[in-house]
C-alpha cells in the first residue's frame, strides 16, 4: 500500500490556512470551524460530518485531508496545541460556541 507522508511543517501551513478561513462567516468557514473543533474536543463542540467536505472548495478539502494524514501518521494523539496553535481554536470556541464556552 502506498501512503502519503505529510511533515509537519505542511501541516502546520494547513492548520494555519484553515484557522483563517473559520475566523470568517461564511458556510465554508463554518465547515472549517466544525472540522477544526471536532478535532480540538468533538464531545463538547460537536463532531464534523464528513459530507461537510462536499460543500468545501478542493483547496480547503485538501488541507483537512492534509491534518487528517498528518495525525494519522502519528504514535499518539495530537492535537492543534501541539502546533502552538491553542489560543487560536480557543477564539474558534469564542466564536461558533459561544454557549458552549460561557458554560465551561
Amino acid at each position: 500500500m502506498t501512503t502519503i507522508t505529510i511533515d509537519r511543517q505542511s501541516a502546520a501551513e494547513a492548520l494555519d490556512r484553515l484557522i483563517a478561513i473559520a475566523r470568517s462567516d461564511t458556510g465554508q468557514s463554518r465547515r472549517v470551524a466544525n472540522f477544526l473543533l471536532a478535532w480540538w474536543c468533538g464531545e463538547k463542540h460537536g463532531h464534523f460530518p464528513i459530507a461537510d467536505m462536499f460543500g468545501l472548495d478542493r483547496a480547503i478539502a485538501a488541507d483537512i485531508t492534509a491534518i487528517i494524514r498528518f495525525i494519522g501518521q502519528q504514535p499518539c494523539a495530537i492535537y492543534a496545541d501541539e502546533f502552538g496553535r491553542r489560543e487560536e481554536i480557543r477564539d474558534l470556541t469564542r466564536l461558533w460556541r459561544p454557549a458552549r464556552t460561557e458554560a465551561a
